[in-house]
């Protein structure tokens, strides 16, 4: 009897063990302290650089009570049934003003809604007002915001429909809007029916359909008549007086945009046949143009069911994408064709064209760029200077030309560069609204445009501020950031006087605003010098209680030549006669063509030191060296493909890391631990099963089967088909029976993340279970693939600690020599 009882509780206490579901647990204060601590505002600054919007939240996370509230998943979207709003929102819920200088104080907003809860902010075109959104537990309402009073009002009674993106734009008069709203004719919602009307059917007649894996698609006619429920709306002209003008039907409405001028409106209507292959995005879709009035002007055309899209980044669909309205014009249309089909494979010596179509859009369609490659985008300025981008994946090549809108026969080209490439990055143009309030280039009267980057060098990340010449192609330098801060330019405030509008921080101060003056006037007799500096904000540090965290930026050698880096943070108060430290190192691999270019130094030592709870950086608090953001780069060149040698040049960029952080004397190589999110875990369960560098691994919301992700991921091209031997080398779960380091998983159990299902890690686990190896899963209830929750991220970093902790602070005795950092299985 004794035996039996011995035996029983035998039995209880593994199952306790195995499931230890104890409740959500607190990690020590120090990291905590990390999730809870207040976040620092957030600021919009109008075009004129005169005022400040500044966004309050309480915390930068939501509850599991909020995450748990009813939630669609349909067509690639989550939904909140109670709103028609995206669900796993965080709000702002608080809004105050203040001028853009020196010594001016924060203004109180007055007139927010009890218990606000703001998001999809902006601008009137004029700049006189603010408009923005609040949810409450029934709808989305429309506020507005009047700078010169500092008072908010809402608008108008009429619920608003945001399943489909922010719901609003104003028009150019700065009075009125143009909203997608619920109709009164939409009715109650479809019951959802557990009971089937028969199976569900999907069939392919011969045709190529790959496709990513997708995740929360229609699968059933439930979803279907669910999904067009709540995405339905009609799109209405709202005036600041509450006046409503219906424009067009009743439908599923994605996008509603006026022209510039207001007098009509680009819509956008979704329409069956539903998929069950792909998202929303790819679904059936009629695009129409209205007068502003609700008068139909005409079809621009009425594109089918994308579920035949040519696989890969330098893929397109065929005929024609991306209608939007020119900013420097009153009312032209320009959409983009592809002229091979959208298949990359195809050898063509044009592959997408850009046509316009001028009000009354009666007329023949105009070309004005044809692209070699794969259209980038457009940047307007006016009818005679415009600027047009082609990239093309396969080769990283990215060419910006200059175009003359109204004779575009021969374009110019400014850049021809890599896009990997970061040191010779141009920068990105200077803005300003037209008297459309649309943004378009900012050009002088000496035809210069203005760049703006974050000047990438061997020195670390530097932004600067440039002066190009569109007609000599030549570049001044007006002002770049210095040590010991990191500063980047915000807008240009006023160019003339050399005024500019700054985020500065260095490793101990917080980011704050200031005005930065490029042409500080001299003393002269009495009067004082102009400041070069003057600050406009000064929010506080969000934890003082780490300002004594130490930062370095390492640079070192793959054992192959290629040039590394990684931030190396160390606890408060260390000293190098205190000898090296249990260590964790935290990174997220990234493809290259080009060895040079992925030995390129990015970020900078100057920057504040941000100890975020979601990477490895949050341990320099509990007395670790971490290593952070460790670059691991999988370079092939030329013909080579990156992940040919994926597993090889992963374990020596981590080694090249330890072995430099032993060198340092810090690291001690046989108390390291290796983490990582996504991507990175991927990589962790890779480093883990193939060399014996760690002492344990943190696996968060990763794919650990690639054959569960057939037609490419991350950015492998391939198929499973064209290279199986690379998924199945790269795939942990394939390599299950290598894993003898302790290894914790953890994962969102609602991700939608595409190819980092949730079954990704449960079936690992099982593995991994199988095989005998050390490892715990934890899911996270409701948790995306960002967790967001604040229980969630409090038991995340209990989880991270403990399994630290016990495998990697606690493991055997310190030894300062390196390890060999081979791979498994070698002698």
């Amino acid at each position: 009897m004794k035996k039996a009882l011995f035996f029983v509780g035998c039995l209880v206490g593994f199952s306790a063990f195995a499931q230890d579901n104890a409740g959500y647990q607190l990690p020590p204060k120090a990291l905590a302290d990390l999730v809870t601590a207040p976040p620092t505002p957030s600021v919009s600054v109008d075009s004129k650089g005169q005022w400040m919007l500044v966004s309050e939240r309480n915390t930068s996370t939501t509850t599991i009570a909020e995450l748990s509230q009813p939630e669609l998943r349909l067509a690639g979207l989550r939904i909140n049934p109670a709103t028609s709003g995206p669900s796993r929102a965080v709000f702002i819920n608080n809004l105050k003003l203040r001028r853009v200088a020196a010594n001016a104080t924060d203004v109180q907003v007055t007139g927010l809604p009890t218990n606000p809860q703001l998001s999809n902010v902006q601008w009137s075109p004029d700049e006189t007002k603010v408009a923005f959104t609040n949810t409450t537990d029934a709808k989305i309402e429309l506020y507005v915001l009047d700078i010169n009073t500092a008072a908010a009002r809402k608008v108008s009674d009429v619920a608003l429909n945001a399943v489909l993106g922010v719901p609003y734009q104003w028009l150019s008069d700065s009075q009125s809007f143009i909203i997608r709203g619920i109709p009164a004719s939409r009715g109650a919602a479809p019951e959802i029916s557990r009971v089937p009307t028969g199976p569900t059917v999907q069939e392919n007649l011969g045709t190529k359909a790959q496709a990513a894996t997708f995740q929360d698609l229609l699968k059933n006619p439930s979803d279907e008549k669910q999904f067009e429920y709540y995405a339905t709306s009609q799109a209405m002209k709202l005036g600041l007086d509450g006046s409503l003008q219906p424009i067009g039907n009743v439908g599923i409405i994605a996008t509603s945009t006026p022209s510039p001028d207001g007098k009509y409106v680009l819509l956008e209507t979704i329409h069956r046949p539903f998929s069950y292959l792909v998202t929303v995005n790819r679904f059936p879709s009629k695009v129409d143009i209205y007068e502003a009035n609700g008068t139909f002007v005409k079809t621009q055309i009425d594109i089918p069911l994308l579920e035949n899209v040519p696989w890969g980044p330098d893929a397109a669909p065929s005929g024609q994408r991306g209608h939007n309205w020119r900013n420097d014009a009153p009312a032209t249309l320009y959409w983009v064709e592809a002229r091979d089909g959208g298949d990359p494979k195809k050898k063509v010596a044009i592959r997408d064209v850009v046509l316009t179509s001028d009000a009354p859009f009666t007329g023949e369609p105009k070309e004005i760029y044809a692209a070699a490659f794969r259209f980038g985008g457009v940047t307007w300025g006016n009818a005679q200077t415009a600027l047009f981008s082609e990239r093309w994946y396969a080769t990283r090549k990215t060419i910006t030309k200059l175009v003359n809108p109204s004779s575009p026969a021969n374009p110019v080209v400014l850049f021809d560069r890599s896009s990997e490439d970061r040191y010779n990055n141009p920068g990105t143009p200077e803005l300003k609204k037209n008297q459309y309030g649309e943004r378009v280039l900012d050009i002088t009267p000496t035809n210069d445009i203005y760049l703006t980057g974050q000047g990438s060098s061997p020195e670390g990340d530097r932004p600067f501020v440039d002066v190009f010449n569109l007609a000599t192609k030549q570049t001044k330098r007006l002002w770049r950031s210095e040590a010991p801060y990191f500063e980047r330019p915000i807008s240009i405030l006023n160019a003339e006087k050399g005024l500019i509008l700054t985020s500065r921080e260095s490793q101990e101060e917080q980011p704050n605003y200031f005005i930065r003056n490029l042409n500080p006037a001299p003393k002269k007799g009495k009067k004082p010098a102009e400041p070069a500096l003057t600050q406009v904000t000064f929010f506080p540090h969000p934890y003082p209680q780490w300002k004594g965290i130490q930062k370095q930026q390492l640079r070192y050698k793959r054992s192959d030549g290629v040039d590394l880096t990684a931030t190396l943070l160390l606890p408060p108060g260390y000293k190098k006669e205190d000898g090296p430290l249990p260590s964790f190192l935290w990174a997220y691999p990234a493809e290259f063509k080009s060895a040079a270019a992925a030995g390129q130094v990015s970020g900078s030592p100057h920057q504040f030191n941000r100890i975020s709870y979601w990477t490895g950086a949050a341990f320099a608090t509990m007395g670790y060296a971490v290593l952070e953001n460790a670059s691991i780069p999988i370079v092939g060149e030329g013909d080579k493909e990156p992940n040919d040698t994926y597993v090889e040049q992963l374990v020596a960029s981590a080694k090249a890391a330890i072995d430099e952080g032993v060198r340092l004397g810090v690291v001690d190589a046989n108390r390291v631990g290796v983490g990582g999110h996504s991507y990175g875990a991927f990589m962790t369960a890779n480093l883990l099963s193939h060399s014996n560098l760690f002492k344990a691994g943190i696996a968060r919301s990763g794919a650990y089967n690639r054959t569960l992700t057939p037609f490419g991921f991350q950015n492998e091209q391939r198929t499973y088909w064209q290279a199986p031997d690379v998924y199945n080398k790269m795939s942990p779960f394939m390599n299950a029976d290598k894993m003898k380091t302790p290894l914790l998983l953890i994962h969102g159990e609602a991700d939608n993340n595409t190819g980092t299902f949730p079954i990704q890690s449960e079936r690992y686990y099982n593995a991994l279970k199988g095989m005998g190896a050390t490892a715990k899963l934890v899911f996270l209830p409701y948790e995306s693939h960002g967790y967001t929750a604040k229980e969630s991220l409090l038991h995340m970093l209990h989880e991270m600690g403990g399994w630290l902790d016990k495998y990697v602070k606690n493991a055997s005795a310190i030894n300062t020599g390196s390890k060999t950092g081979k791979m498994s299985g070698e002698k």
